[in-house]
């Protein structure tokens, strides 16, 4: 089970609550974000785009700005290289949108994720070169493809550089790197080193989207009208994006996501206003979940299962009839995808209890059969089981491909780097990362990884983090209301979680289409009730209560009707909301994790 730690950092919360008009519990969850000293917080709460960082300070951003605007000027052929997921997907639109309205000669392709791969590569090339293109502005992707910006230089094409990966490296005699930066004619990426961006924790879209307001300072706002009003339009895809690709929700992406929010919620694009319809969204508070866990995994589905060309034309189409039918099949592609990795976990699992791999500090799972587009949601899944650095890999049609999902205690991108000489291709991140290689290096790369690794036992235990102890007795409408001014929740800003000793379980029902959702009355020690619902996996759930408490009890637990009640006692970590339902609004505790009350066994 997890270990539940309780936040215990320090401030005058009273004065805070008093200052900022906030419930003082609300102010103690501030503290546990490390958000400190009233300006920090004032940024917190009530952040505008005003306070976005200036999109001047990335590097190169003003040498790419006059480079485009010459050839806009020129009427050059500019052609915009994306990615095939949320984040390049939504990067592409920004730059094609915005170079559009400035009055480029421009178009743009994602690249098909099984025959093109990641980025750029010299078929993509080769087909701009012969389309007549001039210029190529990648987006998302560029900054490892060295030698693919050299072949198209040679072939006198200009090449502009929008990413926001890691820098690949070399290690120097005296253990020091040395970045490794594309020779193209602009590189602008917040990780590069000399880069004085002061936040290098964006997405691709939002580089893309900063870039776009520096080209439009350039063009000028007198010669090309309506600028101003379309960088508003275009937030909601840079928030989206940031969403998408679990960008951490602090700094300026707490901002951006905030407005690009309210900005999706009355879009002008029908292409987007299509995708929340079809999702039975358009009457709903949007928040970071539903981009995250809705919206989001349509995009990627398609990208994954067909071409992500259809969620670009989706966003591009100004025909509402057009982007209803889109938006349907990018729907029913998603639910697809749902059912595949669903198999693909189970055989992965499978896998790992047959052959003894739960040993293995680094998980390697080599599904052949697996889509390859699924392994890095597999791999994700496997993650959070086993609590392990994890890579699944895939048979593909020029060798392995696979994607990896890790632990914060694992930089995923490091490690890999440190055999590079096993892959034919990789890149990523400190929690995520790609990786190509030939098949009869499977298992020494699993041997590597294994070998060397660091990683000690305490780096595998899940721990909760609870921001409050808190009786649901303190709960009301008001407090579940004042908790919104926390949001958006997500990577780096995660919902607060508050804990109570000894509810006990009363009575409670099986719900959902696949009976994966269990509804409970439970009551405190002072004898109030209030209704549980738990969303996460029931399987476990009643192999806990069995293990705790025996089978009849688990199983009375169903039998008795609403006034029922049985001996069950357990400690909970819940969040609080308010369910609507038929216009009535009810409070509901969801419970997060779960342990023996005191006297369990």
């Amino acid at each position: 089970m997890a270990k539940w730690m309780v936040s215990a950092r320090k401030a005058d919360f009273n004065a805070i609550s008093e200052k900022f008009h906030i419930d003082p519990v609300i102010a103690r969850i501030i503290r546990n974000r490390d958000i400190v000293g009233d300006e920090n917080i004032e940024r917190f709460l009530y952040g505008t785009p005003a306070e976005l960082h200036d999109p001047f300070l990335l590097q190169d951003v003003e040498k790419a700005a006059e480079i485009l605007r010459g050839k806009i000027e020129e009427g050059s052929s500019i052609r915009i290289i994306g990615d095939y997921d949320i984040d390049g997907v939504c990067a592409t639109y920004i730059l094609y949108a915005g170079l559009s309205h400035l009055g480029a000669v421009v178009d743009a392709v994602i690249p098909h994720r099984i025959h093109d791969g990641y980025g750029l590569n010299d078929h993509l090339i080769k087909e701009a070169w012969e389309a007549g293109t001039d210029t190529i502005v990648t987006c998302d992707n560029g900054i490892a493809a060295g030698e693919q910006i050299a072949y198209a230089r040679s072939l006198g094409m200009t090449v502009i550089v929008t990413d926001h990966h890691e820098v690949p490296y070399e290690i120097r005699e005296d253990k020091s790197r040395m970045e490794c930066l594309p020779q193209a004619d602009a590189v602008i990426d917040p990780k590069r080193e000399e880069c004085k961006y002061p936040f290098d924790g964006i997405c691709g879209a939002v580089v893309a989207y900063k870039f776009l307001q520096v080209l439009s300072v350039s063009c000028g706002e007198k010669r090309v009208p309506g600028t101003d009003a379309l960088l508003q339009e275009l937030l909601a895809f840079a928030a989206f994006a940031t969403v998408g690709d679990v960008m951490e929700l602090v700094d300026e992406n707490r901002i951006i996501v905030r407005y690009g929010l309210r900005q999706i919620a009355c879009t002008a694009n029908c292409g987007l206003r299509a995708l929340v319809a079809a999702n039975g969204l358009q009457d709903k508070r949007l928040t970071a979940y539903h981009i995250g866990f809705v919206l989001g995994p349509c995009l990627n589905a398609t990208g994954r299962l067909d071409t992500a060309d259809r969620a670009l034309c989706l966003f591009r189409t100004t025909e509402e009839a057009e982007a209803a039918v889109i938006a349907g099949e990018l729907k029913v592609l998603n639910d697809n995808r749902k059912d595949m990795t669903l198999q693909g976990t189970q055989a992965a699992m499978e896998m790992i209890e047959a052959r003894g791999m739960e040993k293995d500090k680094v998980l390697v799972i080599y599904l052949p059969e697996c889509h390859e587009s699924l392994a890095g949601i597999i791999a994700g899944r496997v993650r959070e089981r086993y609590c392990k650095p994890t890579f699944v890999l895939t048979l593909a049609e020029d060798g392995v491909k696979g994607s990896g999902r890790s632990i914060d205690a694992y930089s995923m991108y490091e490690k890999m780097s440190e055999c590079k000489e096993l892959y034919t291709k990789y890149g990523g991140h400190k929690l995520a990362a790609g990786v190509s290689m030939p098949e009869a290096n499977v298992e020494p790369f699993r041997i590597y990884l294994n070998e060397h690794c660091g990683l000690t036992e305490e780096d595998f235990e899940e721990t909760v983090h609870i921001d409050v102890p808190m009786p649901m007795s303190y709960v009301t409408a008001e407090f579940v209301k004042q908790l919104s001014v926390l949001e958006p929740f997500g990577n780096g800003n995660a919902k607060p979680v508050f804990a109570q000793k000894n509810i006990r379980l009363l009575n409670g029902r099986i719900l959902g289409r696949n009976s994966n959702v269990g509804k409970y009355r439970v009551e405190d020690e002072g004898g109030r009730q209030y209704e549980m619902m738990y969303f996460g996996n029931l399987e476990v759930w009643h192999d806990f209560l069995t293990e705790n408490f025996g089978q009849r009890a688990c199983e009375s637990l169903y039998k008795g009707g609403y006034g029922s009640r049985t001996d069950i006692r357990i400690h909970v970590i819940y969040y609080p909301e308010v369910d609507v339902y038929q216009g009535r609004e009810r409070l509901q505790m969801i419970m997060q994790d779960y342990a023996p009350g005191d006297g369990c066994s």
